[in-house]
């Protein structure tokens, strides 16, 4: 398994950028509900790799670990914030464009304003802020990885809590990912106000 470090934020802080953001997002490729990033800015401690040495790529960690290490990240860093954009959102605007909302809406949110970004393969052109984007970004920096953390945890307990509201999907259990439970939900209800109906099956109804 590869485990992120700090190369990309050591070089950065070595060239007087100070307070790096990693930026990344959870819900992208779901059947329903918003679509979450994070953007987290990480402290220049000489044992901040030892400090975080579980974090990874949140789809690399098992729930009971992500929960765990947010609550680490959210106490280590110096700022952190999570923005969404609904399925609405998607459904008006296309996925790979309200995922950008959501960073910006993340960025915005930020206590301190960064130096630079570092993103999983996103780029954000109507930010005006020096961009490193990655491929594979969350198994290669800290920053990366520990705000896909943040990023898939705040949207699980969305998605928990939307469950409630409309029973019978399973959000809770899947997170509106098209596992063969959500599809025969589907199949039996057909879609709920949360769906997004520009994705597929819904868009062949």
């Amino acid at each position: 398994m590869i485990f992120p470090d700090l190369s990309f934020e050591t070089e950065l802080w070595a060239n007087g950028r100070r307070h790096i953001a990693g930026i990344d997002e959870a819900g992208r490729g779901a059947l329903a509900g918003p679509v979450a990033a994070a953007a987290l800015i990480l402290p220049q401690h000489i044992d901040l790799k030892a400090k975080l040495h579980g974090v990874r790529d949140s789809k690399q960690m098992t729930p009971n670990q992500r929960e765990y290490w947010a609550k680490i990240l959210r106490t280590t860093a110096l700022v952190w914030s999570v923005g969404f954009a609904s399925h609405v959102e998607i459904d008006t605007l296309g996925i790979l464009p309200a995922t950008r909302l959501a960073a910006r809406r993340a960025l915005e949110s930020l206590a301190i304003q960064p130096d630079h970004l570092l993103l999983d393969y996103l780029k954000l052109a109507d930010v005006d802020l020096p961009q490193t984007s990655l491929v594979k970004g969350d198994c290669r920096s800290l920053s990366i990885a520990g705000a896909s953390v943040l990023a898939k945890t705040a949207r699980d307990a969305i998605m928990r809590e939307l469950d409630g509201q409309y029973p019978g999907y399973g959000f809770a259990a899947h997170k509106g990912y098209g596992t063969a439970a959500h599809l025969g939900a589907l199949a039996r209800l057909g879609p709920c106000p949360l769906h997004r109906l520009s994705f597929a099956p819904m868009r062949a109804r």
